[in-house]
């Protein structure tokens, strides 16, 4: 490929990610939004972060100032105390989501007729699966919300924890305080949006796992090779590797193989070799080879 024309297919490649990044950035923030006038909101439950501040001061001051200005004083903090880059990467989708909060707001009485449930069990799930995909996507398209990821953030850096344990404290702290001033029901179905909205935004990130990735060490790599490629039409890799202990020479297999086959395929390999040993970890993703389905979530 000439320089040029190599220079020309990567700004296509380039502009193309640009314009996918700030679609899903407006369609994140359009589902924050609605999730939340809606559903939180209009509920008084508070699923973690300066939005769920927001709701429990709700009759001091208006929902998306608060938000939008406790981000703007937050993005100061990061600029100063986490750096130029993270400030960057964190002021659009910080700023942007609490203006779409506060101009979808009208929509709300519109939205009501047709979420009006009995069972606030279902408007719990219908909103856990929106808070999930509203930021799973925009995590994954490497934005940021503000509010508690920008102070989870500085917890991170200046306490010396994990980002998962000072997204505990401040969610911890937030939710706490919501029970004590909205009721201890409102406080339990927060802690449910956040935990099923949390595993649907790994899901999101990650993607969804639908084949097992074995390695497999065994005396009887021919009749397991065999096997993997007539009766379960997979691909095979066979890889040189040493013993640590012993230092012999051995041979490990790799394959890819669909859940479906999972079970199946391990009670044959102990069938065929009582002493086999393998290693088993979730596969998100495999392009190429025998198996050619790309596997993201999104």
């Amino acid at each position: 490929m000439k320089k040029n024309t190599y220079k020309s297919f990567i700004r296509r490649i380039r502009n193309k990610e640009f314009l996918i990044r700030y679609l899903m950035l407006i369609f994140s923030a359009f589902v924050i939004a609605i999730n939340y006038n809606v559903f939180l909101l209009h509920n008084d439950i508070v699923a973690g972060g300066l939005s769920g501040i927001a709701i429990v001061l709700k009759n001091q001051i208006e929902p998306s100032t608060f938000i939008f200005c406790g981000n703007v004083i937050l993005l100061i903090l990061a600029y100063f105390l986490l750096g130029k880059k993270y400030f960057k990467d964190a002021v659009i989708g910080a700023l942007l989501v609490p203006l779409v909060i506060r101009f979808t707001s009208p929509l709300v009485p519109y939205i009501l007729k047709w979420f009006a449930f009995d069972n606030i069990l279902v408007m719990v799930l219908l909103s856990s699966i929106l808070d999930g995909v509203g930021y799973g996507v925009l995590y994954k398209y490497g934005f940021c919300s503000g509010g508690s990821d920008i102070m989870n953030a500085i917890l991170s850096k200046y306490l010396k924890i994990p980002t998962g344990k000072a997204n505990l404290i401040v969610n911890g702290i937030i939710i706490v305080i919501s029970g004590y001033k909205l009721g201890f029901m409102k406080m339990i179905y927060g802690i449910f949006i956040i935990y099923i909205g949390s595993t649907l935004i790994d899901k999101i990130m990650i993607g969804i796992s639908d084949s097992k990735l074995f390695f497999v060490h065994t005396q009887n790599v021919e009749k397991v090779k065999d096997f993997i490629i007539t009766e379960l039409n997979c691909g095979v890799t066979l890889l040189n590797a040493q013993g640590g202990y012993l230092k012999e020479n051995k041979q490990l297999i790799m394959c890819v193989v669909p859940n479906k086959d999972y079970v199946f395929f391990k009670e044959v390999l102990l069938k065929v070799d009582p002493t086999v040993f393998f290693v088993i970890s979730d596969c998100y993703e495999v392009s190429g080879g025998v198996k050619r389905d790309k596997l993201p979530f999104i």
